[in-house]
């Protein structure tokens, strides 16, 4: 942002180009990383972040000092046309955008071509279903896995809804949105520096009093990455079920051993992974609570919490990166299925007496389950007592894998 300024102002006439170079040189490194060290200040600070502009303009202008061999001050010069009132709300606008779209977002196709690909591994796999926690009709597991890949990438649609809005810029409002101090055509020539920059296409915020009095387009990016988290959290919380035993759980699938599970417990293997993303979820969701209450501190021409939320803000989107790829690269492409299991879950389950409502109507299909239950028999044994069907019409009707086709008689 400084660079683009200094950029910005020497072609409108008000710097030299000799000094909008060392201070673009100088931008340019301190961005790269090379001073991180001279930048002490905590993040909980001033509301508007004075103190974190400050500290760049200053580290910036020594610099551009050095390599022009002349004063380059931190006011007058590298902070020329600008307010940490405008500086700030830009660069939590262009560090978000720029995250989302060189981390995040790639994240999340990787995770959800990782489920994709397990999807097609584990096809032929018919499992028991589950509503609240307890059995239900059948499904295949790729079906399952296929609501984990939409809801993914759902999360993606959402996440790119906002950028138009994340894209727009608030540089040029100075101190209070009227522009003072500044050319008219910064905030134009300052997007357009910084789409030239990233080819990521930024443009000036179209009302700049909103600009800088409120973090809405913040508040509504973490919105989406709260509900990301939602949606992340139910995965690993599936796939910790799913891997409970291994001799007292579900014991459905297995995943992947990654480090020993227990300091006492010799052999004992802990699903690292989800309990992982789990805690990242957790920290996202808490973070957007964060977010909300700051947003509305947008009192009158200023919102005078813009540290903490470009705090949170970027915490979210950096660690709901790394926990997408960890899912999918160190869990769900990993997993394997445990085939005895599942089978003997699915021909314990009562609930297949369900595809049977239709023909011998709820109340004795559910006496049918009931007695299966009680006796620890399969559902075919005892619907072939109870009823008149015969043989093959029972294995028909309660063929699992038709079951999970949907429809009137699925089993037809």
């Amino acid at each position: 942002i400084k660079a683009a300024c200094a950029h910005a102002n020497c072609e409108l006439g008000l710097m030299n180009d000799k000094m909008a170079e060392a201070i673009s040189a100088a931008a340019r490194s301190v961005a790269a990383g090379e001073f991180d060290r001279q930048f002490p200040v905590d993040v909980f600070q001033t509301g508007s972040g004075t103190s974190t502009n400050m500290n760049a303009n200053e580290v910036i202008a020594r610099l551009a000092t050095q390599r022009l061999g002349a004063t380059v001050h931190p006011n007058d010069h590298v902070n020329m046309s600008q307010s940490s009132n405008d500086v700030i709300p830009t660069a939590i606008h262009l560090s978000a955008c720029l995250m989302l779209h060189e981390r995040l977002l790639p994240a999340l196709a990787t995770l959800a071509e990782a489920i994709d690909r397990k999807g097609n591994e584990v096809k032929g796999v018919v499992k028991t279903g589950r509503t609240h926690l307890m059995d239900a009709m059948p499904v295949r597991l790729d079906q399952e896995l296929s609501g984990w890949a939409a809801q993914v990438r759902l999360g993606v649609a959402r996440l790119e809804s906002t950028l138009p809005r994340l894209r727009q810029l608030a540089q040029g409002g100075t101190a209070v949105g009227t522009g003072i101090n500044a050319h008219p055509e910064l905030g134009n020539r300052v997007a357009a520096e910084l789409t030239r920059e990233t080819g990521v296409a930024f443009e000036p915020k179209p009302n700049l009093f909103e600009g800088l009095s409120s973090q809405d387009t913040a508040v509504e990016v973490s919105g989406q990455l709260k509900t990301l988290a939602v949606s992340l959290m139910k995965i690993a919380n599936d796939l910790r079920w799913m891997n409970s035993g291994p001799l007292a759980g579900l014991g459905e699938i297995a995943l992947p051993p990654l480090q020993p599970g227990s300091s006492i417990m010799p052999g004992k293997v802990n699903p690292v992974i989800p309990e992982a993303v789990a805690m990242v979820c957790a920290q996202v969701i808490g973070n957007d609570t964060t977010l909300t209450i700051a947003g509305q501190a947008g009192n009158f021409q200023l919102n005078v919490m813009l540290p903490v939320v470009a705090y949170n803000l970027l915490q979210s989107v950096e660690i709901l990166s790394g926990a997408a790829r960890a899912l999918g690269e160190k869990a769900i492409a990993g997993f394997t299925v445990n085939d005895k299991n599942i089978q003997q879950a699915i021909d314990r389950n009562p609930i297949l007496v369900t595809a049977l409502n239709g023909v011998i109507g709820y109340e004795r299909g559910a006496a049918i389950a009931k007695l299966a239950y009680a006796q620890g028999r399969p559902v075919i044994e005892v619907a072939r007592e109870k009823t008149d069907l015969s043989e093959d019409e029972l294995r028909r009707l309660l063929n699992p894998e038709q079951l999970t086709r949907g429809g009137i008689g699925a089993g037809e």
